[in-house]
């Protein structure tokens, strides 16, 4: 099991989802991808992406004036 993180503070929505899914085609089953981001709407995009992506969100948290989210493939 890989983890992958994705730093996108300072991006606007869509960009944090958008570069989720060009990681996203490079993950294996098992692999964790851990993202960081500021975008005030980050949280519903991370729960709607895993949605309709099908994949498990592990959790979410605040860390600063950030969110802090891991999505396991």
């Amino acid at each position: 099991m890989a983890v992958t993180t994705l730093d996108a503070r300072g991006l606007k929505c869509p960009q944090p989802t958008l570069k989720m899914t060009v990681l996203s085609v490079k993950m294996k089953q098992g692999d964790v991808l851990e993202i960081i981001a500021d975008c005030p709407t980050f949280e519903k995009d991370v729960r709607d992406w895993c949605s309709r992506a099908k994949k498990t969100l592990l959790w979410i948290r605040e860390e600063g004036s950030s969110k802090k989210a891991q999505i396991q493939f």
